[in-house]
């Protein structure tokens, strides 16, 4: 069985740590369900495994070291993050194939607003081709990235997850390069002319779930 806890107002990142680490302890000790935990921070940014000094271009917001896979990437007030305590041990061990079900959660979830979301080699995320902005200088598509994913496993229970732009400040990726990528920009469902609150994104990640995460998959 897997809880879903839906946060109001804003949770502190180091709170929230705090909280996974405790949650994916009791998961892994058989004392408590799984957990998809829905949140929204106050700005600030988070470095990722991968992080390089040189992509922090303006710490404008706090920063937090964080021990998820990637680089440096935003949070903050109109974006969903989506925390994924599961256990890997009863769903396969099988990491490449779990991030690969987080990207099609995602580009499920999206699709429900007629969105198409989609994914890059080399580029982690989910994308949106922005075919009417100019495009790179090589003459490559301007895509914009809309999630972002970062995971970390501690013996085979996963934490951190998804962070999906409903109405974020947009302007406040530009103290970092997201996620190491340049040239490329972010964008959300509201910057995509969509009038989507973040109940209704919450209600298609949790239809969306089952068909992906269910038992039969």
């Amino acid at each position: 069985m897997v809880e879903w806890i839906i946060s109001d107002g804003l949770t502190g990142h180091e709170e929230a740590v705090a909280r996974m680490e405790a949650r994916v302890a009791a998961i892994h000790a058989g004392e408590a369900d799984e957990l998809i935990w829905l949140v929204e921070h106050p700005p600030l940014y988070t470095a990722g495994t991968s992080a390089r000094d040189a992509d922090l271009l303006d710490a404008r917001f706090p920063v937090h070291a964080t021990g998820r896979g990637g680089q440096y990437t935003y949070h903050g007030p109109g974006q969903r993050v989506v925390y994924v305590m599961l256990d890997l041990n009863r769903r396969g061990r099988d990491v490449r194939d779990f991030v690969a079900r987080l990207e099609r959660w995602v580009i499920a979830a999206l699709a429900e607003f007629g969105v198409t979301g989609e994914i890059r080699e080399g580029r982690v995320g989910v994308w949106v081709a922005r075919p009417e902005k100019p495009g790179l200088p090589d003459g490559t598509p301007r895509e914009d990235k809309i999630a972002a994913i970062g995971v970390k496993l501690r013996r085979w229970v996963s934490f951190h997850g998804i962070a999906i732009n409903v109405e974020p400040d947009l302007t406040h990726y530009a103290g970092i390069v997201p996620c190491g990528i340049s040239g490329h920009g972010v964008t959300s469902l509201v910057d995509l002319g969509l009038p989507v609150a973040m109940p209704d994104l919450d209600s298609a990640l949790k239809r969306c779930f089952d068909p992906i995460f269910g038992a039969d998959h």
